[in-house]
């Protein structure tokens, strides 16, 4: 890619930059159109190179790069376009997360302390573990509940069972609540019911009305489990463009366009590590990955096969990745090529804009 050809893939504040000749170029439109931007944007031969990375994955569709909450690019390099709602996979275990956030907020639940037994009380399996009295909604939200987990090898029996919620709280103890990180979308499941319980609406329209509405974004009905609870922690679909609206909800500290839709002391809890993936190594808060790049704190919600919405806040940095669902990331290492991405050429980019550098040590 050169940059002649570059001027056909970006979007300045949403609209095309037409008619320009280098990224350069288009550095400057933005300029022209509010002058503090300039410095806040990306450097023009890393963000060329990160563009000319994606465009070779194949499982790559859409890669929206926006600072300040300016799209700096929003590209659709194969598959559905950019207002296209997708299956974001896990994903949803973020949005779920913010559902959660804002029944707290409203008082349908008390808090991320509140113990699950009284609220899922008729799905409590007979002669249950003692300690399911203590898993509370915080261990769920932070996969710390201490029940054997529902994804993995575990995942098709469980979505096979008669009653999810009572399958995954009928599982064994593999530690106790509050203990190690057991990775389960069980645990996100056992959160949809609990919204339903609590407010008497089903997840679907929770999402819609406490999300979609403020936000503005469409979120279509998604699976239901045998008992017509919607799916929580997969399987939900949004666009592009709204993943990356939902991203800036959380980079703003809970505020989309002047209107607060998430108390920011719920963002701040959610953005808390609270424990470590033993698969990547990067902590967990409630429904968030907390990374570091470049010695920048990233915070990024991720869904199987390559679904990813990146919060760099100390760089106002936003990342939206949507690729084909249907493949793992461990394939052809997928998921280490976009790390890279972020890691040698996006968050790199908006550093040197600033005039500083990536340290990699960091």
């Amino acid at each position: 890619m050169t940059f002649g050809t570059f001027n056909r893939l970006v979007l300045v504040g949403g609209r095309t930059a037409l008619g320009v000749l280098t990224m350069a170029s288009v550095l400057f439109a933005a300029d022209a159109r509010r002058p503090a931007l300039a410095e806040q944007l990306l450097d023009a031969a890393l963000l060329e190179n990160a563009l000319e990375r994606a465009e070779k994955l194949p499982r790559l569709h859409a890669l929206i790069v926006a600072r300040n909450g300016e799209a700096i690019v929003e590209r659709a390099f194969r598959g559905p376009g950019l207002n296209t709602p997708v299956n974001v996979k896990s994903v949803s275990k973020s949005l779920i997360s913010a559902l959660v956030g804002i029944a707290i907020g409203r008082g349908d639940l008390t808090g991320a302390d509140q113990p699950i037994a009284p609220l899922l009380s008729e799905h409590l399996p007979a002669q249950g573990d003692a300690r399911l009295d203590s898993i509370t909604i915080g261990h769920l939200l932070s996969m710390r509940a201490g029940l054997e987990r529902t994804s993995g090898r575990n995942y098709g029996r469980w979505v096979a069972s008669d009653n999810w919620v009572r399958h995954a709280l009928s599982r064994p103890f593999a530690d106790d609540p509050g203990g190690r990180m057991l990775y389960s979308t069980g645990n996100s499941h056992l959160l949809s019911a609990i919204l339903t319980q609590a407010t008497g609406r089903s997840t679907h329209t929770l999402a819609r009305t406490w999300l979609g509405a403020p936000l503005d974004i469409d979120i279509p009905p998604w699976q239901r489990d045998p008992q017509g609870i919607y799916f929580g922690g997969n399987n939900m679909a949004l666009s592009a463009r709204d993943l990356f609206r939902f991203g800036e909800l959380y980079r703003n500290g809970g505020v989309y366009r002047g209107e607060r839709v998430i108390d920011e002391s719920w963002v701040r809890a959610s953005w808390s590590p609270r424990t470590r993936s033993p698969f990547s190594g990067d902590d967990y808060g409630y429904g968030w990955f907390i990374t570091r790049i470049c010695g920048q704190t990233v915070f990024y919600a991720r869904g199987f096969g390559g679904q990813f919405v990146h919060v760099a806040p100390s760089l106002g940095l936003t990342v939206v990745i949507t690729s084909d669902s249907t493949t793992h990331t461990r394939i052809d290492n997928y998921r280490g090529a976009l790390t890279a991405l972020l890691r040698d050429a996006l968050v790199p980019a908006a550093l040197k804009a600033d005039g500083q550098v990536c340290d990699a040590a960091l």
